[in-house]
């Protein structure tokens, strides 16, 4: 089971929460967020994945944003297509391929472009209320690595409200997903619960039950948490 903290805005709380060694610190990439992320991210464990989580967002910044900020990982939160995504992975294969031949004839260390070691990962957001049609998800199953529900609102995540978590008793498929949706202090038993189900649950998503301001995590109640979970 992995953890995911999003919604990263702060460098000293970036620092702080990265302390905890979650599994992913999420950098909102999206204008209309309270968490909309524009700063630098400081030094933290290699271990944590960074993902950049963009919504709609044309797939040449994507792309920059990730050579940019390093991102291991990325979190589509809109509307994107099939056809977007393999776009997507097409163009992130083709650049990390350059990079790749373009660095054999580079001597120092120091002076490398960035690549990942492994390939980027995708994330595709789907949100949920009170139903969901797992259909949707069909098209999606060979290009994206994992899926993402979150609670259908008026805000594109972060909304502090979970959906009913009952609906995933059908979901279908074997393509582990992340949980997400208002997961608080409050939800560990009902987390605990779910987590013993046959659901591919990979990871839990946290992010504005953890707040004290719009990005801003309390340290000691993620700290909690994950003793609570991650035992």
């Amino acid at each position: 089971m992995k953890l995911k903290v999003c919604g990263m805005k702060f460098t000293e709380n970036i620092q702080q929460v990265a302390a905890l060694q979650p599994d992913y610190l999420g950098f909102i990439f999206y204008e209309k967020s309270k968490r909309n992320f524009e700063g630098i991210i400081p030094e933290f464990s290699n271990s944590i994945k960074k993902t950049g989580v963009f919504v709609n967002e044309y797939v040449e910044i994507v792309i920059s944003l990730v050579e940019e900020y390093r991102l291991e990982a990325i979190q589509l939160h809109g509307d994107e297509s099939v056809e977007y995504v393999i776009n997507l992975k097409k163009q992130l294969a083709e650049n990390r391929a350059l990079f790749i031949e373009e660095n054999k004839t580079i001597k120092k260390q120091k002076n490398k472009h960035y690549i990942s070691k492994n390939e980027v990962e995708i994330i595709k957001v789907f949100g949920i209320k009170d139903e969901f049609n797992f259909d949707v998800l069909k098209p999606y199953l060979e290009v994206v690595d994992f899926f993402l529900f979150d609670t259908k609102g008026k805000e594109r995540g972060g909304n502090g409200t979970k959906f009913d978590w009952s609906v995933l008793e059908k979901y279908p498929f074997e393509k582990p997903f992340f949980l997400s949706g208002g997961i608080g202090l409050e939800d560990v038993e009902e987390v605990q619960k779910i987590l013993k189900s046959n659901l591919p649950i990979y990871a839990l998503d946290v992010n504005s039950k953890f707040e004290s301001k719009p990005g801003v995590k309390k340290i000691e109640e993620l700290k909690k948490f994950k003793k609570e979970i991650f035992v």
